[in-house]
């Protein structure tokens, strides 16, 4: 049972070798921001995340590009991405962000670049098991592993949601407080306008009498 287990954790620890960039950035207005990841080897997997978390209306241009500049994926105006594409030529690939379309918003950007090169370990095998069992061991480990995926890209998009609704509460915090200020000053204004009309009726019949 020790056995099993040992192998388990190292099978799920060299599943695969996955090296990857998680960041948030601030992109200013009028602002291009390039990032790159640059694979080993042809074949490797590479998958591009991201979130506009705040600013403007919560989108963004972007672009990837690959060696010799060749487009792979783009968007414009975009709240969020996940894909997944093949590197089948070796060299940099390029991911930008394109804010120049806002004149004034900053925008807060969560992103993600995971270069996967999909080297599956051997499970070693233990005396007196079958190769069934190593099979259904590995089929196991690797439903578990897509489980653990789904619930990293559920939490992304939560917390990317959540985000957004308090940057939403916010702004409408924000309006309500600015009409409350000027719902006050036009009740003061208005109050101040009938003061002088009454006092210039007043005194327009004060004039008559003399």
């Amino acid at each position: 049972m020790k056995l099993s287990l040992l192998s388990a954790g190292l099978f799920a620890y060299f599943v695969s070798l996955v090296s990857a960039t998680a960041l948030t950035y601030k992109i200013g207005a009028n602002e291009k921001a390039c990032f790159f990841a640059a694979p080993e080897k042809k074949g490797a997997k590479i998958a591009f995340y991201f979130a506009v978390q705040s600013g403007g209306s919560f989108d963004i241009n972007y672009e990837v590009t690959g060696p010799g500049d060749k487009v792979i994926l783009d968007g414009e105006k975009e709240r969020q991405g996940d894909f997944v594409f093949t590197a089948n030529e070796l060299g940099e690939y390029k991911f930008c962000f394109n804010n120049e379309m806002s004149t004034y918003s900053e925008k807060f950007v969560d992103f993600e670049i995971a270069v996967e090169d999909e080297v599956r370990a051997q499970l070693p095998s233990k005396q007196g098991s079958t190769p069934e069992q190593t099979s259904a061991l590995e089929e196991s480990i690797y439903k578990v592993s897509g489980q653990l995926s789904t619930i990293a890209r559920n939490q992304k998009y939560f917390r990317t949601r959540e985000n957004r609704n308090f940057s939403t509460v916010r702004s409408t915090e924000g309006r309500i407080v600015n009409f409350s200020l000027i719902q006050c000053s036009m009740m003061v204004c208005m109050g101040a306008l009938q003061v002088f009309v009454v006092r210039f009726f007043f005194q327009g019949a004060r004039k008559g009498y003399v």
